[in-house]
Parts: C-alpha cells; sequence; structure tokens
C-alpha cells in the first residue's frame, strides 16, 4: 500500500468514526425528548409512517428490485435471495405491522406495581425507556421498519445499521419513517440509519458509541450475532442459531402432524423458527414416520435420517452427527426416532439452541411435561414452530428473538424494550 492510500484510509477510518459519533449524540439527545413522548403524538408518528410506506411502495420494491439484482450477480443463496425479497404483500405487512403496533397499549409509565410501607412511603415500580437501541441487522429489510417502530413505540431512540446488501432498500423504507416522525412534530434524529457501507460503523455501534448506546440487537447469520456477542461493550439481546425441533409423540395425530411439520420446516425456510430437526417416537414410526417423510419430499425437502429411520424408509439420505446441531436455513431437515419424550427432551437439550421446539401429541401430560422441561425461549403444543414471532403473538412486530435468560427473552416487542424505575411518594419522611 502506498503512503497516499494509507493516508486516504486513515482519512475514512476518521470520518467514519466521527460519523458515528455525531449520529449517536444525536440519538442521544432524541431519546431525552422520546422519554416523554405522549402516546398521542407516538401513535401519530408511527401512522403516519405506516401511510407514507403505502404511499411510497412502488418506490420501496423498485430499490429492492435493484438489491436482489445485485445479491443474485453475486450468487447469494435461495434462502438469503428470499429474507431480502419485497414484494406487494410484504411491503403491505410491512405497513400493518406498524399500524398493529400503534394500536398497543403504550407501555411508557405502566404501574408494575406498588406497595405502601409501614413508615408511609408509596412504591410505584414504573415502565421506562431503554433509551438508544442499537439494531445491526443483514438482508432483511422489514426489519428497518419493525425495528423503528417498535423503539420508537416504547419512546426508545434507535439507530439502525441494515447490511449492505439491503442497502438501497432500508434507506428508502427508512425515509418514510423519517416522514413520519416529521409529521408528528418528533425528532428525526429520533430513528436514524447508518449512512455508509463501511463495515467499520458496525465496530463503533459494538463499542457503544462513547456511550450514547444502551442495547444492542443483532438480528442476521451466525456469523454476526456472534461478533456482535462476542465484541459488544453494552448488553445485547439475540439468539445465535434457530435449531428448532418438531417432536412427534405417540398420542399424535397423524394429519396434525403431517400438517404442521410441513409448515414448521416449507412454510419459509429461512428464518429463526423453521424446524431443522424432526423427532418422532419410536413406537409410531410404523404408522407415522413414512407419512411424514413422503409429506416433507412432496413439500420439495430434503431429509435426511438416522440408521433406523432409513431402515423404516428407505431411501433417505444418512445424517452425520453434524446435522442434529445444524441450522439449515433451506428445505433440509433431519430426522430421528427416538425412545419417548424423555429420550426427545434430552435430544433437544443436547442438540438445540433454546429457540422453539414443538410437540404433538393429544396426550395432555405429555404436552405438559414437554412444555415444562423444555428450556427454550418458546415451546408449542400442537402448533407450528413458524409462530416463533412477535406479530403472531400479538405484540405488532418484534426486533427479533431474544434466547438469553437475563430482560427479555423470546419475541422482543415493545414490553421488551422498556425497563423500569421506582417511584417512592413520601410526606416529609426520613430514615433514622
Amino acid at each position: 500500500m502506498s503512503l497516499a492510500e494509507a493516508e486516504a484510509g486513515a482519512s475514512t477510518a476518521v470520518d467514519v468514526a466521527t460519523e458515528m459519533a455525531a449520529i449517536g449524540e444525536a440519538a442521544r439527545t432524541a431519546a431525552r425528548r422520546l422519554a416523554y413522548a405522549t402516546t398521542k403524538e407516538k401513535n401519530a408518528a408511527l401512522r403516519a409512517m405506516a401511510k407514507a410506506i403505502r404511499e411510497k411502495s412502488e418506490a420501496i420494491l423498485a430499490e429492492n428490485a435493484l438489491d436482489v439484482a445485485d445479491a443474485r450477480e453475486t450468487g447469494a443463496a435461495v434462502s438469503f435471495i428470499d429474507r431480502l425479497t419485497l414484494d406487494p404483500k410484504r411491503v403491505e405487512a410491512m405497513a400493518a405491522g406498524i399500524d398493529e403496533i400503534a394500536a398497543l397499549p403504550d407501555p411508557v409509565g405502566t404501574v408494575l406495581a406498588e406497595w405502601d410501607r409501614p413508615n408511609g412511603l408509596h412504591i410505584e415500580r414504573v415502565r421506562t425507556p431503554l433509551g438508544v437501541i442499537g439494531i445491526i441487522y443483514e438482508s432483511r429489510p422489514n426489519v428497518t421498519a419493525d425495528a423503528g417502530a417498535l423503539c420508537l413505540k416504547a419512546g426508545n431512540a434507535a439507530i439502525l445499521r441494515g447490511g449492505s446488501d439491503s442497502f438501497r432498500s432500508s434507506h428508502a423504507i427508512h425515509g418514510c419513517l423519517v416522514e413520519g416522525l416529521e409529521a408528528a412534530g418528533l425528532p428525526q434524529e429520533a430513528i436514524q440509519i447508518v449512512p455508509t457501507r463501511d463495515r467499520t460503523a458496525v465496530g463503533h455501534m459494538l463499542a457503544g458509541l462513547r456511550g450514547c448506546i444502551d442495547v444492542l440487537v443483532p438480528r442476521g447469520g451466525k456469523s454476526l450475532v456472534a461478533r456482535v456477542q462476542q465484541e459488544a461493550r453494552v448488553p445485547v439481546f439475540a439468539h445465535l442459531e434457530g435449531v428448532c425441533h418438531v417432536y412427534v409423540d405417540r398420542a399424535a395425530d397423524l394429519e396434525m402432524a403431517k400438517k404442521i411439520v410441513v409448515n414448521a420446516k416449507m412454510r419459509r425456510t429461512g428464518i429463526c423458527g423453521a424446524a431443522e430437526t424432526l423427532l418422532v417416537d419410536r413406537t409410531v414410526a410404523a404408522t407415522h414416520l413414512k407419512p411424514l417423510i413422503v409429506a416433507l419430499k412432496e413439500a420439495g425437502c430434503l431429509v435426511r435420517g438416522d440408521e433406523e429411520s432409513r431402515a423404516v424408509v428407505p431411501g433417505v439420505t444418512p445424517a452425520a452427527e453434524v446435522d442434529w446441531s445444524t441450522e439449515y436455513l433451506d428445505a433440509i431437515i433431519a430426522v430421528k426416532l427416538v425412545d419417548g419424550i424423555k429420550e426427545a427432551i434430552d435430544h433437544i437439550e443436547r442438540y438445540g439452541s433454546h429457540h422453539t421446539d414443538a410437540i404433538v401429541t393429544n396426550d395432555q401430560a405429555a404436552a405438559n411435561r414437554f412444555l415444562a422441561r423444555v428450556d427454550s425461549a418458546i415451546v408449542l403444543h400442537n402448533a407450528s414452530t413458524q409462530f416463533a414471532d412477535g406479530g403472531e403473538f400479538g405484540m405488532g412486530a418484534e426486533i427479533g428473538i431474544a434466547t438469553g435468560k437475563m430482560h427479555a427473552r423470546g419475541p422482543v416487542g415493545v414490553e421488551q424494550l422498556t425497563s423500569f424505575k421506582y417511584r417512592v411518594r413520601g410526606s416529609g419522611q426520613i430514615r433514622p
């Protein structure tokens, strides 16, 4: 590298650092305003955002088409293209999601608990915004709308850093969010998007932007999430992988099991709630296994089975040890016969990622045992794992799924984007 090139690189690094610091300071200032924004103000902004997205749908789709074309030229995987692609239905879903968030109760100021002390003090625990939330995401441009709207509803400022692959799409959507903020008289810095593709911007966010970021939320592939979890100097809401299971119990209705398994795997293979492993009770292998595998294959899924499964259903691709802990994000599923619910739970504990796991059974006792003992953020009985979604939980949308056990777990919606403080009311009390 020449001296001139080195100096240019250093100058660029300084420019990004300065720009990111300014973004952080602006977000902190905006967060102070949002902390006392009224429900009416926030909802007006949200409705204006949804309106702008609908009105600018064609422009958003045009920008997205350019992003998708670039991704295809680079040979991106089908599952990646699916996450990146917008169509009129998905654009409308973004707008509808924002409308749903506007319709949700405002969590800020909610009294979570209150009590009186013998000395006359009245104590309240009250929901408050977290402050400034940084969201680092890849490929899914809809995260721009979901994250910005959820943060605003909870009274937080947001700093969005979308992937370079969805750069145009995310900026087009962000423009609609800014339009909504301005229409409601709220600071446009309440939702900012990093204006550069330069990857050093992520490093500055991980460092916390000089104390301006309170929480980070990564949305993307395993390498991105791992980097954020390892390098972040602020708290992180995230999940590393979505190795999700469906266990078909001996008391499962076969037709129900077929519908659930196919939907859990094939509805959208590239999302974190897609099932990656099918576990089937050995006692119903003769009646249930082949119909389940046939249904998956007819839906276009490649099936990899353990030795027992392949003995029952010849022609299934052999599964290797690595398959049990693999998040395919593709039309592939691993299948294993297990000796009842205990072995199913043990398998999930060993190989799962504590994200989302389901049991299909008409035995309520077995369902209760599974729901109680599977230590995942989301556990389901007789329902598809693809319901692992904040919108499906009635949260309007989600900023992500968290599998940690501190503060937020499962879909991260408006309530999970708040903290709390104590309000203490007295009448002159002093401590002896």
